[in-house]
């Protein structure tokens, strides 16, 4: 019978109940056991760094540098709150102790009180060095204490950075300083050259100009002369002003005198002048008509006049004859006033026509005497305050000229003084003049002098450093942390889970392989009872498992994936690689059974501690002592280890291809012992009947 199907046979036993059908089930999922579930426990360890309590006190008292004030401790204890290293805890000192000998805390960090005052002093004159406090327990966790010296120095590493660079700062500004107050000393000297330079020639000016108004001095005696002459004249003409402005003063003192009672109730007046427009208005408008009407009135009279005596003519007058009516007389009467009033309208149109162009004047006189009448209604509320301020500017006129008067007297007396003076100050111009040419020549050394200050300031200048904000910045950056790390990482696994799973997969599979071994027979009774070939014998063995360890790995790998988050930089050569490793070990776990029974189960554990110990999956090897180094080249774990790190990492893939021709190699060199061992077995002694040990 070939060996596939022997190997079938063998794997039928798993389905005749429910029992080894759970068996199989479980053999398949053992590895997840050591590989995913160990992995699981501490995937990414230091991304729950933040759950594990540790006692901060922060008895840091603060201080004030050049009046800014400095609390180094509440400022780191913000910074590690932000942080997700640890579960900070802010207590007291006494209460840190105690809860981290008890085990309530892992670990404690103290900022003592004088924190920030010796952190400033780093920029003053006696600088000290402050010390951040940190207390572990080992025997509360080992690891913790581990991680947090690496916290620590980096939080102690930024503490120090920060203290140096503000001593440094402190330098760098202090020579820009020094830089500024030198350029400005050195254009102060150029100022003062300058200055130099102008008050020398201003010097020279001054000595020639005192000599020139030493010769006009006596100029300026005669001129004083002449308008002392003058002034005597300008007094005596200013004295007849003052005494005209009084004459006109007076006069219309007196006029407002007599006005005021007129203007001093202006409702009054304003009335008056209202009546004498509106009286000129209507006698205006009724000149008009009486010229209009007088020649009619004058035709009118007549005719009735004439028809009077007419009718008193023809009724009353009869020549020698008594009159006819008895009302003759008051007819006669009305005759007699008939003839009157036609003779005084005759009259009346008589002047009217001689007079017309009088009418015409007396008419726009009237219409004048409105307006003005109207003007005056109007301005009568101001005439009171309009006579007040004429009279008090008229006042005023007079008091100025008076004071005029006063001073030309006055500066006749100071021109005559002056015409006096005039000698003694020739005389002191004579001596300003040897003054200034003396003060000459002493500003010529002082020009020179402030030449050379000027030039050795702008040249000290140029020796002072001067930094701006971002040169400072950079260059206290570099003192302050001169050798920084540049951390590159290759290939860089995203967490703890990613680094070690090279080291627990295979641990998995061959846990796997071992306890397959336990339930599936090395070698197949049946063959060895039938007397077949050894090396079908030992393929019919190896066969089985290693179909199993193939399910092992997708299963294992499939939760590591989808489950965990394994990323993998070569899935698929992952996948391949660890069918190989498997197979590997199926074969030498395989043959220790076969070859040595009972005993060689507990070989097979034997053989997976010597792997564990010197496969350098956790430390590199080359920290073990000497004997796992001289191991560590002979192991097939060593190669997967190593292959398996470029196939989820990344990187070359040498170590792969070496790792297979290895596996290969050893899968073959342990079939051929199984079968060797094979045939070996196809002779029944009295020890494989009755074995010293059964397991």
């Amino acid at each position: 019978m070939r060996s596939p199907k022997l190997a079938a046979l063998e794997l039928k036993r798993f389905g005749r109940g429910k029992l080894p059908a759970a068996a199989l089930v479980a053999l398949l999922l053992l590895p997840l056991l050591y590989g995913a579930l160990y992995l699981c426990s501490f995937w990414d360890p230091y991304s729950r760094l933040d759950k594990i309590p540790v006692a901060l006190v922060n008895a840091d008292r603060g201080a004030t540098v050049d009046g800014k004030r400095i609390t180094a401790g509440d400022e780191i204890t913000k910074k590690l709150h932000s942080s997700k290293t640890f579960d900070w805890r802010e207590v007291n000192a006494d209460e840190a102790a105690k809860g981290l000998e008890h085990g309530k805390y892992y670990l404690s960090l103290t900022m003592p009180a004088d924190f920030s005052s010796k952190i400033a002093s780093s920029s003053g004159a006696d600088p000290a060095t402050s010390a951040l406090q940190v207390r572990t327990n080992d025997a509360n966790n080992y690891i913790v204490g581990s991680i947090s010296k690496t916290v620590f120095s980096e939080v102690r590493a930024a503490a120090s950075t920060n203290a140096s660079r503000g001593f440094l700062d402190k330098i760098f500004v202090s020579f820009s300083d020094l830089h500024d107050k030198t350029a400005e000393a050195a254009d102060g000297a150029d100022k003062l050259k300058d200055g130099a330079g102008k008050a020398q020639q201003g010097a020279k000016e001054l000595a020639d100009g005192l000599d020139t108004a030493k010769e006009k001095s006596g100029e300026l005696t005669g001129g004083l002369k002449k308008l002392n002459s003058a002034a005597g004249q300008l007094e005596t003409g200013a004295s007849e002003v003052a005494d005209g402005t009084q004459m006109v003063a007076d006069k219309v003192n007196g006029a407002a005198v007599k006005a005021r009672p007129f203007v001093k109730d202006p409702k009054s007046l304003a009335d008056t002048a209202r009546l004498v427009a509106d009286t000129a208005k209507v006698v205006n408008n009724h000149l008009g008509k009486f010229a209009e009407k007088a020649p009619a009135a004058a035709v009118v009279t007549k005719r009735v006049a004439t028809g009077t005596d007419k009718y008193y003519t023809d009724h009353c007058v009869t020549p020698g004859a008594e009159p006819r009516l008895a009302s003759c007389p008051d007819l006669k009467k009305i005759k007699d006033d008939a003839a009157e009033g036609a003779l005084l309208a005759a009259d009346v149109n008589t002047v009217v026509k001689d007079t017309n162009g009088d009418l015409t004047t007396l008419r726009g006189q009237l219409a004048d005497l409105e307006t003005k009448a109207n003007e005056l209604a109007a301005a009568a509320p101001g005439l009171s305050s309009d006579l007040e301020s004429a009279v008090t500017k008229v006042n005023a006129l007079n008091s100025g000229a008076h004071q005029v008067a006063s001073g030309m007297a006055k500066l006749h007396t100071g021109l005559g003084t002056a015409t006096g003076g005039s000698g003694a100050l020739g005389e002191g111009v004579g001596k300003l003049g040897d003054g200034a040419h003396t003060l000459d020549g002493g500003m010529y050394k002082l020009v020179d002098g402030t030449g050379e200050l000027a030039g050795g300031l702008h040249d000290g200048v140029g020796k002072i450093p001067d930094y701006d904000q971002q040169a400072r910045d950079a260059r206290t950056q570099v003192m302050a942390d001169p050798v920084r790390l540049a951390n590159q990482s290759l290939h860089r696994a995203p967490n703890y889970g990613t680094g070690f799973a090279p080291y627990f997969i295979p641990l998995s599979l061959w846990v796997g392989a071992m306890v397959a071994y336990m339930l599936i027979a090395p070698l197949n009774k049946r063959a060895l009872a039938t007397g077949a070939s050894p090396w079908r014998i030992a393929f019919a063995g190896w066969l089985p498992v290693a179909g199993i360890g193939v399910a092992q790995v997708a299963a294992l790998m499939s939760v590591l994936h989808w489950g965990l988050g394994l990323e993998m930089a070569r899935p698929a050569l992952t996948i391949a690689f660890l069918a190989l490793v498997t197979g590997c070990f199926a074969a030498i776990v395989q043959w220790l059974n076969a070859k040595f029974g009972a005993a060689g189960r507990i070989l097979v554990l034997a053989f997976l501690m010597l792997q564990l110990t010197s496969a350098g999956g956790t430390y590199p090897v080359q920290t073990s002592p000497g004997f796992f180094n001289a191991v560590h080249p002979y192991l097939p774990m060593s190669y997967v280890v190593e292959g398996l790190r470029r196939l989820i990492t990344g990187g070359d893939l040498t170590p792969v291809w070496t790792g297979c021709a290895v596996l290969a190699a050893f899968t073959a060199g342990a079939l051929a012992l199984t079968a060797l061992a094979a045939r070996g077995k196809q002779v029944w002694t009295m020890d494989r009947l009755h074995p010293e040990l059964s397991l």
